[in-house]
C-alpha cells in the first residue's frame, strides 16, 4: 500500500509541475504579445503585471519540482519501526505519509494526508515508534503503525 501512495503523490507532484509550467508558457506568450502591441501606459502596465505573475510562477515551479525532487529519492520499499522521511504512519487520527507538504488524498478508499517532516506535526512524528504518542495542538495522535 506505501507504494501506491508514493507513487499517487508522486503523480500529484508531476500534475503540479505540469500545471505550472503551462501557466508559465502562456505567460510567456502573452508577455511577446505584449510587447508587440502598440506602446503607451496601458501596455506598460499590462506587460509589468505579466512580468510579475511570471516571477511568482517561477518561485512555485521551483518549490514544485523540489518537492518533486525530493519525493524521487524516497524508498518506498523501506520500511523502518521508527518515524522518518518516507514513513507512512497510521495514527488514531488517521494516515499520515511523512514526505513533502501535498494535503490529503485519497488511495484505496483511505484518506492519506502528505505532511513534511518540516511541519508541526511531522516535527513531532520523526523518530516515533509504534505505541508511542505526541500532543499537538490539544489533539493526541497515538502511533498505530509505521511502514
Amino acid at each position: 500500500m506505501k507504494q501506491k501512495i508514493h507513487s499517487h503523490f508522486l503523480q500529484i507532484a508531476n500534475g503540479k509541475v505540469q500545471l505550472l509550467q503551462n501557466r508559465l508558457n502562456d505567460l510567456k506568450e502573452s508577455g511577446a504579445n505584449e510587447t508587440k502591441s502598440t506602446s503607451g501606459d496601458k501596455h506598460e502596465t499590462a506587460l509589468a503585471m505579466v512580468q510579475i505573475e511570471q516571477a511568482n510562477i517561477r518561485k512555485q515551479l521551483e518549490e514544485a519540482l523540489a518537492q518533486l525532487t525530493f519525493l524521487q529519492k524516497l524508498d518506498s520499499k523501506i520500511i523502518t519501526k521508527k518515524i522518518t522521511n518516507g514513513s507512512l504512519v497510521k495514527t488514531n487520527r488517521g494516515y499520515f505519509y511523512v514526505s513533502v507538504a501535498l494535503g490529503k488524498a485519497l488511495v484505496e478508499d483511505i484518506q492519506i494526508i502528505a505532511l513534511s517532516a518540516l511541519s508541526p506535526l511531522g516535527k513531532n512524528l520523526l523518530g516515533l515508534k509504534v505505541g508511542e504518542q505526541i500532543q499537538l495542538n490539544e489533539q493526541v495522535y497515538i502511533i498505530e503503525s509505521v511502514q
